[in-house]
């Protein structure tokens, strides 16, 4: 996989990425050419993960203190009951 496909994988086609080459290495089903492109190609992957991480812990703080924000504004001001704001009086 060259980096620019990396660079387009989504987080969970990452991790899906990351746990398959675990798997390999796990069984030692790769060889000893093989070993370092595939270390590196994980070590992409987690940094990969990490930037996405990153970037949507920013993107949900932005949106929560957004929402805050506009919590934190005062409404319209309540209208005015009819009759001068005076009470009506309810009959029995």
């Amino acid at each position: 996989m060259t980096e620019a496909e990396r660079a387009e994988l989504s987080y969970s086609q990452a991790v899906s990425r990351l746990e398959e080459i675990l798997e390999r290495l796990e069984r030692g089903e790769v060889d000893i050419d093989e070993l370092s492109t595939m270390v590196q190609e994980a070590a992409e992957l987690v940094s990969l993960c990490r930037r996405k991480l990153t970037q949507a812990e920013m993107q949900v703080r932005r949106i929560t203190e957004r929402l805050e924000r506009e919590g934190e504004q005062p409404g319209p001001p309540p209208e005015s009951a009819p009759g001068g704001g005076e009470e009506e009086e309810v009959p029995f």
